[in-house]
């Protein structure tokens, strides 16, 4: 029975050697480039040569995260970086842009590669196309249940996220703080857009909120279903945290290791109170099940800074001091607390008994007293969110041991000959000086096992040591420590140094790219049948349609096009039809017998994407709204039948959470109502709220608007242009659509 993978994330060399002895089956983290946590603190390249050591000297597996999409100017110094891991033998690359998974299967071919989550890996279908790619492992979306994770029939390696922090958005399909902050989440860099304030507006009033926190998640913790998860499908259990402290790496770990173990064993498999609590304290934001146990309760919108636990309220306050009367725990100094209600927190620097007595400590049930370092009001809960007694026990640990076997065989007037070996089927054999018959004393069994024991601050520890030996011999103990020494740097070298065969393939991409006609196409996309006779009465190249009975009606003209979801767990037939499709299982499940233009979703931003979309019948290929106009121009040495959004309301983010339903009990019945809803941000900034199949969209605040730089485009070699319509009427698409052709012509 293959036993399942503990994975626990790594942001620098302390939470490597945390994750490592408490337990983990593998580690994943990132170089100082393409990672999906570009504010970890991560690894320089050195740095990294020497994580990849130390984890394979402990038998751990080491994944590199570069997950990030990349842009065409970084190409060929995103494979000297890959073939750098390579060669020092990372076991797997996390990748998420489709064009360098190509690229890195075809020049690095038994370099295993696991598709991100922020692949969107979230049906069968997408999931068979990663596969068919040589895709070896897919961590899935963290929006599936697990009965549906079950149902994915591809022979494939699951991993699935059990504890952490959550998107609200599906991964891989944000543009919020892209769009919005300048920071792209699809490049490392997101700036936490969901854990802002934010307003809910509905038909232009504001709707009287408590909490204003709409989009914040809680954490995810599956500890309760351990069982579960081993009993599925699924083959890696994979904690977030890269951001988090070495202390909560090791202790959550440690956490799962224990519980998987007994699980195992047979044992009950549930934690104590007090390990409850202590996960609390190091950091939550209050927990749940998560969409894996179909838990829809994943949302915090009350704050989104870690909770830790309630010890009590604020019972006093005057100019220099703060009382709290401590109900549930006790306080230290240099502990951290924060007051619930004012959201203000503070280290205790200095603490005070009710007698304004200098303490380290106050007990629980009694008045602790710190100084008034802001305003704060009587009756305030009270969080206790960094407890200085857990971190420093946490920040020492046990290092973990590998078991080694010796063999030795002392025959006389034949040189001493000693084997080490493990459990991972490493061995080797070294041999001493020649033995003679003992004059005097002779050497003994125990004598040879006091030898071969002294294995001190190595990281090994003795399971047997099987001898066989003639009668009074003499060995000299000397040469005896000597070999055995040289035995366990040998061990340690090829522990550290193991590595896959090195096959690098240097043939270039192959050039089948579909090339434009060089003609100008002005395609739009339409939300309801206003826009859609607009654009018909303008004679639009090619519509596509958002609403499926729409395009039912109007499927007869030629150049309409039905743009699919970008969410799937069931696909509708299609078979001689247009579709603009915006995820890989559509790739796959339509490129065969309908024509197919692939939708800005699918995150293009370098050559190697189109080709590979290109070579699944893919006609034409719509750019990254996130790319760069330098960037645009990298991709365009020839003239590729791309397509590019000039205008239009963006979406910025697609979540199977509803705010409308959390905060109003209220279902839209995916927008058969003609009530409008928008986030206003703190700058006043309105983002519309849609909702369709049972999915929320959140749309960008203002329209992008590129239409008088169509020229440039042109001189690019860019021939299609898109406008996405959003709430326009006849009219104001007509003047759109009359000023791109203008610009067009001009």
């Amino acid at each position: 029975m293959k036993k399942i993978e503990l994975l626990s994330p790594v942001g620098n060399k302390e939470m490597l050697k945390q994750a490592i002895h408490n337990g983990a089956d593998a580690v994943y983290l990132a170089g100082t480039k393409y990672g999906a946590r570009a504010y970890a603190d991560n690894f320089s390249e050195e740095e990294l040569i020497n994580a990849i050591k130390y984890a394979h000297l402990y038998g751990v597996k080491i994944y590199i995260t570069i997950n990030t999409l990349i842009f065409e100017s970084e190409v060929k110094d995103f494979i000297k970086y890959v073939e750098f891991l390579y060669k020092n033998g990372v076991d797997a690359v996390i990748m998420q842009d489709i064009g360098m998974i190509c690229l890195v299967r075809k020049k690095f071919p038994n370099l295993e590669i696991h598709a991100s989550t922020q692949c969107h890996n979230h049906n069968e279908s997408g999931i068979q196309l990663l596969k068919s790619l040589g895709v070896t492992r897919v961590v899935m979306a963290r929006e599936m249940s697990l009965d549906e994770i079950n149902d994915i029939n591809v022979d494939i390696e699951k991993e699935v996220f059990v504890y952490g922090a959550l998107c609200v958005c599906y991964s891989g399909c944000c543009l919020f703080s892209s769009l919005n902050g300048g920071r792209s989440g699809n490049r490392g860099e997101c700036t936490q857009c969901c854990r802002l304030p934010y307003k809910l507006i509905k038909n232009n009033k504001v709707v009287e909120l408590k909490d204003k926190y709409l989009l914040s998640t809680k954490e995810l913790n599956t500890m309760d279903n351990v069982g579960r998860l081993i009993d599925s499908n699924i083959d890696s259990l994979k904690i977030e945290g890269r951001m988090k402290s070495p202390y909560y790496v090791g202790y959550v770990t440690r956490l799962y290791r224990i519980l998987i173990d007994k699980y195992y064993n047979g044992e009950d498999v549930k934690l104590t109170k007090e390990e409850v609590i202590n996960l609390k304290k190091l950091f939550n934001r209050c927990f749940t099940n998560g969409y894996l146990f179909n838990d829809n309760d994943i949302m915090n919108i009350q704050s989104p800074n870690h909770q830790g636990i309630s010890i009590g309220k604020v019972l006093k306050v005057d100019k220099r001091y703060i009382y709290i009367q401590l109900y549930h725990d006790n306080l230290y100094q240099e502990d951290g607390i924060r007051f619930q209600n004012s959201v203000k927190g503070m280290i205790v620097n200095r603490l005070y008994n009710d007698k304004l007595l200098l303490v380290s400590s106050v007990t629980r049930g009694n008045i602790a007293v710190v100084d008034n370092k802001f305003q704060v009001n009587v009756n305030d809960i009270v969080l206790k969110t960094v407890d200085k007694n857990l971190v420093n026990e946490l920040s020492k640990y046990l290092e973990k041991k590998i078991d080694i076997c010796f063999k030795v065989k002392a025959v006389i007037d034949k040189k001493l000959e000693i084997v080490i070996y493990d459990n991972d089927g490493n061995e080797m054999v070294d041999y001493g000086e020649v033995i003679d018959k003992a004059i005097n004393k002779e050497v003994s069994e125990n004598d040879i096992v006091k030898c071969l024991s002294k294995v001190g601050n190595t990281p090994f520890r003795i399971h047997h040591i099987d001898i066989c030996k003639d009668d009074n011999i003499f060995i000299s103990l000397k040469n005896i420590n000597e070999v055995r020494r040289g035995l366990i740097d040998k061990l340690i070298n090829v522990r550290e140094n193991k590595k896959k065969d090195i096959i690098i393939h240097n043939d270039n991409l192959e050039d089948d790219f579909i090339l434009s006609d060089n003609k100008y196409y002005l395609n739009v996309l339409v939300r309801n049948e206003e826009q859609l006779k607009c654009s018909l009465d303008n004679h639009i190249d090619n519509i596509y349609v958002t609403d499926y009975e729409l395009y039912n009606k109007y499927k007869e003209y030629e150049n309409i096009y039905y743009r699919t979801s970008r969410i799937n767990s069931k696909y509708r037939e299609f078979s001689n039809c247009n579709l603009l499709v915006g995820e890989l299982g559509s790739v796959y499940k339509y490129k065969d017998n309908n024509y197919i233009v692939g939708d800005y979703y699918l995150n293009i931003t370098n050559k190697e994407s189109i080709w590979f979309l290109n070579r699944n019948h893919v006609k034409r290929v719509t750019l990254s709204v996130e790319l760069s106009d330098r960037e645009i121009e990298n991709i365009m040495d020839k003239n590729y039948n791309v397509e590019m959004i000039i205008y239009g309301k963006l979406e910025l983010m697609v979540m199977k959470y509803c705010p409308l339903k959390k905060n109003l009990d209220y279902c839209s019945k995916c927008m058969d109502n003609k009530d409008k809803f928008y986030l206003e941000d703190r700058y006043g900034e309105l983002f519309p709220i849609t909702r369709e199949n049972c999915l929320t969209h959140i749309m960008q605040s203002k329209n992008i608007d590129k239409i008088s730089n169509i020229d440039k485009y042109m001189q690019m070699g860019i021939c299609n242009y898109r406008l996405e319509l959003f709430d326009e009427d006849y009219a104001e698409c007509e003047k759109l659509i009359k000023k791109v052709r203008y610009n067009l012509n001009k």
